[in-house]
Parts: structure tokens; sequence; C-alpha cells
């Protein structure tokens, strides 16, 4: 028998909408309607568009469209997200940034993320990081596992991610700077945010339901659909994360990344990394967290409405407030993922004709 819930609305803290930039895979127009049927109150764009987001013109160029779902947009900490120099950042945040982050790629400048990171806590901002360390990473596509052993593919080492999440720590333990760290995939990486909350430092760090659901151990196809960045997590990371969910570690976000299937058809090595989630999101984590990890239904919302709060900025806290926006599940009726009524405008997603419950409405 099927019931239904209502919660404050949830909020996703990390979108990719293509716009400006390659329109093709998706509009802000076509991310709002995916993120409202995905039952979304409000999502957090990331600035990786083309131009990136470092201007208070592409700041409003964002929130010019109407939508029953709350947009703020993120901005850039570099300028162009070069990592050469820093963004204009008290200006972005007058201009009503939620927080800034250069994600889709990481500042590989320890002086430069300390100077933003000290900027932004003057500003009671957050800062968000991609914490994957692309030296590390080198020509690297998958974690370890025997899909790339046999494809021959080159491995992206867990401590990519480990070592970018020791330095933001440290600097946030220098700083005061609120933290947050983005798709985290490993068991180590979680350990270090739990023992810097633990610390009473600010940080905070989310997972995403394909890190949740899927891990690398498990892949037997050459399916760029499965390929993401930071990669799929082992069975013993993936785990920790769903642990780590349940001890009130981690809040939700989908990372949802839209892309042409002319960049994801070919293969693991030479296609883009990203899939999209905002349609599918809520049904996956309260299937794999509520109804198999056994996490209560009340703990799980507050991982996509309460814990997001943490990293908006306070004119965003206000904004969201005054909507007060409210997502409506419906539990008990289990059915599949039809893609091909998706209302975004592109198809990479593992998660077709998957059997979930726990469905917006």
């Amino acid at each position: 028998m099927s019931e239904q819930f209502s919660f404050p609305g949830f909020i996703d803290v990390h979108v990719h909408f293509r716009d400006p930039g390659i329109p093709e895979a998706e509009t802000t127009a076509s991310g709002l309607e995916a993120a409202r049927r995905g039952g979304f109150g409000a999502v957090v764009t990331m600035p990786n568009t083309v131009p990136a987001c470092d201007s208070v013109e592409l700041l409003d160029y964002q929130r010019s469209f109407d939508s029953p779902v709350l947009l703020f947009p993120s901005a850039c900490i570099t300028k162009g997200r070069a990592g050469r120099e820093l963004a204009d950042l008290e200006r972005l945040a007058e201009a009503g940034a939620a927080l800034f982050t250069d994600d889709g790629g990481y500042v590989e400048s320890d002086r430069l993320m300390e100077e933003a990171m000290a900027r932004a806590a003057k500003l009671d901002f957050c800062v968000a990081d991609h914490a994957l360390d692309h030296r590390i990473v080198g020509p690297g596509v998958i974690r370890d596992c025997s899909l790339a052993k046999k494809c021959n593919l080159p491995v992206i080492p867990a401590l990519a991610e480990i070592e970018a999440i020791k330095r933001d720590i440290a600097i946030c333990r220098v700083t005061g700077c609120k933290l947050h760290i983005q798709h985290i995939s490993t068991a180590e990486g979680v350990d270090l945010v739990r023992e810097a909350q633990k610390e009473g430092l600010p940080v905070t760090a989310e997972a995403t339901p394909h890190h949740l659901l899927f891990a690398c151990d498990e892949l037997i196809a050459d399916d760029a659909n499965y390929k993401m960045a930071p990669p799929l997590g082992n069975k013993e990371d993936r785990f920790e994360l769903r642990k780590a969910v349940k001890e009130g570690v981690l809040m939700f976000a989908t990372d949802h990344a839209p892309h042409p299937a002319s960049k994801k058809t070919i293969g693991f090595l030479k296609s883009v990394n990203g899939i999209t989630g905002l349609e599918i999101a809520i049904a996956s984590t309260y299937t794999v967290m509520v109804l198999e990890e056994g996490m209560d239904i009340n703990a799980w919302a507050k991982a996509w409405w309460e814990m997001p709060r943490k990293v908006l900025s306070q004119a965003s806290l206000e904004r969201l407030n005054k909507v007060n926006p409210a997502t409506n599940i419906l539990i008990g009726e289990r059915r599949a993922y039809d893609l091909s009524s998706s209302q975004s405008l592109s198809r990479n997603c593992p998660y077709d004709k998957m059997i979930f419950d726990g469905w917006p409405c």
C-alpha cells in the first residue's frame, strides 16, 4: 500500500546545466524541468559553463529563468576556472553567488586555495572543492578493478582524492572557512571528513547516488555511462559511503552532468566524465539508504533538505526561506525508471529500467 510523505523542499547542491556553452546537452530551462520532475525545490549550478561563471552578468543570466525550482548559481574560485588568479570573490558574493567552486577542476595551488578560503571566510561563504588532484590522476579513467585490467585502462589512484581532501582540511583548519568536499568516493576520504567534523571544523561533504549504488568491482563492460570523476570506488568504498550517510557525516547531491551522446558512447578511454541524475536521485537514494540500509526516513530526507543548507550563502538561505518549497514522496510503489521519458536533453545515464521506490509526486 502506497503512502505519501511531505518534506521541506529538497536541495541538490551540485548540478551542471550546460548553459551557456553546450545547449544541445542541457539548457537551463531543460535542467530546471528535470529538477522539477525529480522532486527538487532548489538546485545549485556549477560554474563550468562556457564561459565560466566568474562574472555578475553570468550569475544574473542563470537566475533569469522562470521555474518553480529555485536556481542558486555558484561562482568560480579562480578566473575562468584556470587556477592562476582568483576571481573577484567579494563582488560575486555581493551579486548573489551561492558558494565558490572550480568544480570540474582542482585548484592545484596551495597558496591560491588558502587565499581563496581566507577571503571566503571573511564573507561567511563556503568553498566547495572538486577534490581530485589531477597531478596524481594523470591519464587515469577508472579505479583499479577487473574491467581496468581487461580493457587495459589507465587507473586513477584513490590517493588523488585523499591527498586533495587532506590539503583542503588543513587549509580549513588555518582559515576557519566553511569547506565542502564534492562527490566523495573513497573510504579514506570519508574518514578524513568524519575526523574533521569531530574536531569541530566547518567541513561538509556529499555522496552521489551513483557512488552509493555502483562499484567498480561490479563493472563488466566498457560502458562510459559508468565513467565519472571521481571514478566509482570499490565495494569497500561504497560500504563506507553508505555508513557515513547513515551517520549524518555526508549529505546527498547528484552531480547531474549531461553530455551529448557523441561524447559518451566511445568507451571509458575516450568519453567525457559524468552522468545525469536529477530525475532518479530521490528514488534511488530512498531505495538504497532507507529500504536496503535501514536509514530512518526523516534522517534520509534531512540529507536532501537540511544538510545542504549548510553550504548556501546567507542571501541564498533568505531567498529559500521566503519561498519555502515542499517535496512530496510516494512510498510503497516500486517501478522502473524509463530513461526515454527524461526531461533532460541528454541520455548519459546507467539507471534505465532499474526498479526503485520512493518517487516524487
